[in-house]
């Protein structure tokens, strides 16, 4: 599938007397704002810009190249507890891996996006971006709330849950998700529970 700005391309390689035209599905809108100032102008986005001022990936963000943000939402950083998102906004580290887990490392149209199609991110992890129907998918869940914001250096998809990675999490957290988790409740019987938090 290939797409021009998002738009489909339909048909191609129509030779004329003076060039060649290629049919596209959508008008071609001008596009001026980087990955970054998408994240500037956006109110839902407020959350993220302070998660990005925090973690130095401004530049990176305004660089050129050709990325996909998958843009957690306001909304998506407050499905997390409370106590774990202060504990990841206040570790650098982690703060950077779980943005960078919301980063791919080429620009991808919705258009283009087929299913089971695995995707790599700044992070080195993998995510499954897909599509169930006329919705897109990222790990098999619909979770994109709004899709194609082009970008001079690439494209924004709004997602409305945060994806966080393994290595932004606790002890805890891994081994609740995981074959261990009857070892986590006597842990926490014994009171030991913080040497995992």
């Amino acid at each position: 599938i290939v797409t021009v700005n998002c738009a489909r391309l339909l048909k191609a390689d129509h030779h004329a007397t003076n060039g060649v035209v290629h049919v596209i599905d959508k008008v071609i809108a001008t596009t001026t704002n980087s990955i970054q100032q998408v994240i500037e102008t956006e109110d839902s986005l407020e959350t993220l810009r302070a998660a990005v001022a925090a973690s130095d990936l401004t530049s990176l963000l305004e660089s050129e190249g050709q990325y996909t943000l998958l843009a957690p939402t306001n909304e998506a950083f407050e499905k997390i507890p409370r106590e774990t998102l202060n504990r990841i906004l206040g570790d650098p580290e982690a703060l950077r891996d779980l943005l960078n887990h919301h980063i791919l490392k080429s620009a991808m149209c919705a258009e283009a996006i087929i299913a089971g199609l695995t995707m790599e991110t700044l992070e080195g992890t993998t995510l499954d971006v897909g599509c169930s129907g006329e919705e897109l998918t990222l790990n098999g869940k619909p979770i994109i709330a709004n899709k194609d914001i082009l970008a001079t250096n690439g494209v924004v998809h709004f997602v409305n849950e945060l994806l966080i990675p393994d290595s932004a999490k606790t002890l805890f957290e891994l081994a609740q998700e995981s074959e261990v988790s009857k070892s986590t409740d006597f842990f926490r019987q014994a009171g030991l529970s913080s040497h995992l938090t």
